[in-house]
């Protein structure tokens, strides 16, 4: 639809724009630059474009191209908060006195939107995290999340239902019954938990491998549960997971077909690919049905490290739960809970991983990964920093980078004002 607008009005450059939108969103950042800097050629001061030629560059490794993006976007437009958080969010890069100034005075300026402002709370709480000033970095962390949570759609009631709903229906005499139906492929590998746990880290390591493809954190699987509740709205039996208890072996071989189909657009050459979506914990029950020789590795964190590093991320979409610490705590007591079951309805079915092991013990935890998967070992795979592939999460400056023990209980710096995550956790 895109080449279409583009062929049909050449020079209208939101077009364009959303063309390299789409290049990214496909994996083709290299073809997205190469467009965002056209667009920049015809409008240098279209900041926004500047702000996406940073996202492109940071994805593809090239930090310090991604920071000059950012800036000249800023300078463009002083309050475009989004390009301040984007040099936050590259974990690595340190805020000038002159930035820092900056961004205080526009948190306090009335002429600035309250979107732009949440940008600006994050970007100061890692500035002033960097300055270990912990308590005025929190002071900001909070009211960007709190600001956040206002516009959250998240109902921690809801999640809870749904959870429940998980493990009524997809008990093991339902798993037993419909053994090896499905789509045989073991093509595809889901790393799944919450955000921030370590998921970029495992993906980056197997993917390191010959045979494995890095694809994106997929919406696939969702988007099937959410086909699968719409079907027969009035009939509580037709309903998603209900409908699950339905469903014949032909099927769930064509969901399980078209899933693999879907992902194609994603990979490249290996045999194997990785759909690292971590909501799909709650999915664990349709992924067995429709795909039960897919593989799928569960990688946790100690709760407060997990969650408090959920608190001070903001997301570009989703993940609603994050922005409220009696939520988060409830959600990780949610998730636990559900994957224990999980695990007794699928036994040996899910690899188990403690990103604390893969950085004590990281050669064994490698090994370990890579004997589940099936995978030869490689040595890439220890050397995963040395990849070249394009990582989009926020974790792409970090897995550049050996492993490193710093971050693993980065927590405690800010523990006098978790008491509400930390007295509704219960693991």
């Amino acid at each position: 639809q895109v080449n279409i607008l583009c062929d049909k009005y050449p020079d209208n450059l939101t077009y364009q724009a959303q063309k390299a939108s789409e290049f990214m969103q496909n994996g083709d950042h290299e073809e997205a630059i190469v467009l965002l800097d056209d667009i920049l050629s015809k409008n240098p001061f279209n900041f926004s474009t500047l702000t996406s030629r940073g996202h492109a560059q940071k994805t593809l490794g090239r930090t310090d191209q991604a920071i000059k993006s950012y800036q000249s976007a800023y300078q463009i437009k002083p309050d475009h908060g989004e390009a301040f958080f984007s040099l936050a969010n590259l974990k690595t890069y340190n805020f000038s006195k002159d930035e820092t100034n900056s961004l205080k005075s526009m948190i306090n300026d009335k002429f600035v939107s309250d979107d732009e402002k949440v940008f600006m709370h994050f970007a100061l709480a890692k500035a002033y995290e960097d300055e270990e000033d912990f308590k005025r970095s929190f002071e900001h962390y909070k009211k960007g999340n709190d600001y956040k949570h206002t516009k959250s759609m998240f109902n921690l009631k809801d999640f809870e239902i749904e959870c429940q709903n998980q493990k009524e229906v997809c008990t093991k005499d339902l798993f037993e019954t419909k053994k090896d139906w499905g789509f045989e492929s073991s093509e595809p590998i889901f790393i799944l938990g919450l955000p921030r746990v370590g998921s970029t880290l495992i993906e980056q390591i197997i993917s390191s491998h010959s045979s494995v493809d890095a694809t994106h954190e997929l919406p696939n699987i969702i988007a099937t549960a959410l086909k699968l509740n719409k079907r027969q709205i009035q009939n509580m039996e037709s309903r998603y997971p209900d409908i699950l208890l339905g469903l014949s072996d032909p099927q769930l071989k064509l969901i399980g077909e078209n899933y693999v189909k879907d992902a194609e657009v994603f990979r490249s050459k290996g045999i194997y690919f990785i759909d690292k979506m971590p909501n799909n914990f709650k999915h664990i029950g349709l992924i067995s049905l429709i795909l039960p020789n897919a593989k799928i590795i569960d990688i946790r964190r100690n709760s407060m490290s997990a969650c408090f590093s959920c608190y001070k991320q903001l997301f570009a979409e989703g993940q609603e739960f994050t922005y409220n610490l009696e939520n988060l705590a409830g959600y990780y007591n949610g998730y636990v809970d559900l994957m224990k079951h999980w695990n007794e309805v699928l036994p040996n079915k899910i690899l188990s991983i403690n990103y604390e092991d893969v950085v004590n013990d990281f050669e064994i935890s490698v090994k370990k990964i890579l004997d589940y998967c099936e995978l030869p070992f490689e040595k890439a795979c220890l050397e995963f920093y040395k990849s070249k592939r394009s990582v989009k999460t926020p974790s792409a400056e970090q897995v550049r980078q050996p492993i490193y023990t710093s971050g693993m209980d980065y927590w405690k710096n800010y523990e006098p004002y978790l008491d509400d995550l930390k007295n509704n956790l219960k693991y």
